[in-house]
């Protein structure tokens, strides 16, 4: 536990992209007593998921309608969590609150997704909110360390997951990805705009069109975030898609950090590993 999550203050806002992790982040508060709130962004979030909480929508650029409605609800603490396609500037409409800090957001949008919610985390906190991570507000979401599922890895796929965090070390300063899938030692792809599931399906190509020869079975993915990334941002997530994504792609199975990936139903991922006989291993950081 950090000393963020020992001073967590109820309620927590919860800005929430797409996807079922904003939900499950507001369901883990409430069962250790913390109010969330969710701030939904539109065009992203889930309608019917929201519907069960305690919940504003706003819209990306909407900055100065976001800081009145936190600072109503006594929203201090604030966790960004969810998928959320990267819009253009062209395409936000613009309140006064934001234009107010265009030149921050300009610079923010310049560099790779973790150096956008970074900025935009910065512009928060300035405004005398607390950017806070999963860790902070739902620990029990986080991958642990060692291997939860049935099956091992062998010397190679220790040597693969091995030569995977070198890789990730050396592409950590461009934020690239956060993924790359290494098969007896060879670099055989690495995460782009796809995404994992995306990596996952081009992998499984490239075993089908005969470009990748070696038996199904070997080799590993391996996840991990970039070595400038603020840990609270956008950490690395894995759940069942990801392993039936491993099992389509003819992988031994999957390697991550622990504490530092989101484990998201981690119950349902372990089972579809046991299905599918490949392993998933928890790493130290």
């Amino acid at each position: 536990m950090t000393s963020a999550a020992s001073e967590i203050s109820s309620p927590v806002g919860v800005i929430a992209g797409g996807g079922a992790m904003p939900f499950a982040v507001a369901e883990s508060l409430q069962k250790r007593n913390i109010a969330p709130v969710l701030f939904a962004l539109r065009g992203a979030c889930d309608p019917a998921g929201v519907a069960r909480f305690r919940h504003h929508w706003i819209s990306v650029g909407q900055l100065g309608r976001a800081f009145k409605l936190f600072r109503s609800e006594g929203c201090r603490d604030l966790i960004f969590i969810g998928s959320l396609q990267r819009p253009a500037l062209s395409e936000i409409r613009l309140d006064w609150g934001t234009v107010r800090r265009i030149g921050h957001i300009m610079t923010a949008f310049r560099g790779g997704d973790d150096h956008l919610l970074s900025g935009i985390g910065r512009l928060l906190e300035q405004d005398g909110f607390r950017m806070v991570g999963i860790g902070d507000v739902a620990p029990d979401m986080l991958m642990p360390e060692g291997c939860i599922a049935s099956a091992m890895p062998d010397p190679a796929a220790t040597a693969d997951i091995a030569r995977g965090r070198e890789v990730l070390r050396a592409l950590g300063p461009f934020d690239i990805g956060q993924a790359v899938v290494v098969i007896d030692g060879h670099v055989v792809a690495v995460e782009d705009i796809e995404g994992t599931d995306g990596l996952l399906a081009r992998v499984a190509r490239l075993r089908g069109d005969g470009r990748i020869r070696a038996k199904a079975g070997r080799g590993v993915l391996v996840k991990a975030p970039k070595s400038s990334q603020d840990l609270r941002f956008d950490l690395p997530t894995v759940g069942a898609k990801t392993i039936e994504g491993v099992a389509g792609a003819g992988l031994a199975g999957i390697a991550v950090i622990a504490g530092h990936t989101i484990a998201a139903d981690s119950q349902a991922m372990i089972e579809a590993a046991d299905k599918a006989g490949v392993f998933i291993q928890g790493l130290p950081a």
